[in-house]
This record gives structure tokens, sequence and C-alpha cells, in this order.
């Protein structure tokens, strides 16, 4: 039997990572300090950051706003979600969001942390007074295609 061990991390500590698909991932625990179990991250985003139409075929996605605005589309459905709420989408579910406050800020949870691979793939370290990379939706379409992690199924329908 294995035992992990804990992770504490407090405000500002977590590998910062500028994705490849706009926005900035904060880290807070990876797969492998959860067993699998899990990945969670910060993301930062600015209005307008929008992502392609797509699912993640091994993995839910949980969403908890913390600040701003976000527009999902939900298998063609819009919803607004804003700070305090909160969005579980299981695997299999076509989905997208778009940044509509100035600024976001959210959590997110993939159960089970397979995903980790294809976000390290789409991204960059950030290290303190970095600037953020250019959106590269052929970077994402790549790491998406080599890890398996998700799938495109359109472009941002927004």
């Amino acid at each position: 039997m294995t035992t992990l061990a804990a992770t504490v991390r407090d405000h500002g500590e977590g590998e910062r990572r500028w994705f490849s698909g706009g926005g900035l991932h904060t880290w807070l625990a990876t797969s492998a300090e959860t067993g699998g179990a899990f990945l969670l991250f910060e993301f930062v985003g600015e209005q307008g950051k929008v992502t392609p139409l797509h699912i993640h075929p091994a993995s839910d996605e949980t969403f908890y706003l913390l600040d701003g605005e976000i527009l999902l589309d939900l298998d063609g459905k819009k919803r607004s979600l804003s700070a305090g709420g909160v969005v579980v989408i299981p695997r299999g579910v076509p989905h997208a969001f778009r940044v509509v406050s100035p600024t976001t800020r959210f959590l997110t949870i993939q159960t089970p942390g397979t995903d980790e691979a294809f976000y390290r793939l789409a991204s960059e370290p950030a290290p303190d007074g970095s600037r953020p990379i250019p959106v590269d939706f052929d970077r994402v379409r790549d790491a998406a295609e080599k890890t398996g992690a998700i799938q495109i199924v359109g472009p941002p329908p927004f």
C-alpha cells in the first residue's frame, strides 16, 4: 500500500504555467501528488479568452468561479456562470467557455488527474514577471492529439 505525502500550498504557491490556449494556470495539486485521483489548478484569464468546443473522454471537469464571469456552452446550451458558481462537466460532454468579464479566476478540478500531460505539452513555465505566451490553438490541438486527454470537436461556439 502506498501512502501519499500531504500537499500544502499557500496563496501564491504552486507551479505557474502560461497556457497556449490563453490564460495562466497555477497548479495547486498535481496528479502525482494526489495518486492520480485528481488535478487541481487555478485559472486566470482575460475578457475574450475562448476555448474550442471539446470533450474530455476520460475525465470529469469541475469549475468553481472565484471572480468574474464566463459564458458556458454545454452540449449546445448557453449558460452564464459568475463568482460563487460551479459547473460539473461529465466526461464526454461537449463544452467550451468564453470569459465575458474583464478578468476571471476559477478553480479547475479534473477527476481523475489523467489530463496533466496535455496541459504540460500545451503550456510554458510562467516565472514572476513573465509575459503571456501567444494563443496557439495548433499547439493545443497537437497536445490533444498526442495525449488523448481532450478531443476538439468544433470551433469556439460563441
